[in-house]
């Protein structure tokens, strides 16, 4: 019965994974469309599920060694040592299914917090320089970033 417990809590596990990479893409979401007023909100959800992951991840190492003990082999002490001892292949194909999709999940989850950090790192810095650049007229600039004319720009050229 421990193997069908251990089999379960993985399934948790994954779709505590599943929401972690939904959260991560709701603040990608946000960040790529400007909506940064629900930003804090996003990486508060995003903070609530990393914490309960310690719990989840505890639950699975002590139900992946009780388990080791019902199938005789207590050197088994992770998932991919349990897979290798288990006594049927419908097991072993049952864990390794879980295995496979909790490490998919951890590589996006992974690459969506690249994506993210670095959406953040740009929208910091933007709001920085807006914050810096208040009240100094910018001037006029052409298509490759160049200073056109100086601060004297206006929106009517009153020059001509």
């Amino acid at each position: 019965m421990a193997a069908h417990d251990l089999s379960m809590q993985l399934m948790r596990e994954r779709d505590l994974l599943e929401v972690l990479l939904f959260k991560l893409d709701e603040q990608q979401m946000l960040l790529a469309t400007g909506r940064n007023r629900w930003i804090h909100h996003a990486a508060n959800e995003i903070e609530r599920v990393i914490a309960a992951m310690p719990t989840v991840a505890l639950s699975r190492d002590t139900l992946v060694i009780a388990v080791a003990d019902e199938w005789g082999v207590p050197e088994a002490t992770t998932l991919r040592d349990l897979i290798e001892a288990a006594p049927t292949d419908a097991w072993r194909e049952i864990l390794t299914g879980h295995l496979d999709a909790m490490t998919t999940l951890a590589d996006e989850i992974g690459d969506m917090k690249k994506v993210n950090e670095q959406r953040l790192r740009t929208a910091i810095r933007v709001t920085q320089e807006t914050i810096a650049g208040l009240g100094v007229p910018t001037g006029e600039y052409d298509t490759h970033g160049d200073v056109v004319r100086g601060a004297d720009a206006r929106l009517l050229d009153t020059r001509v």
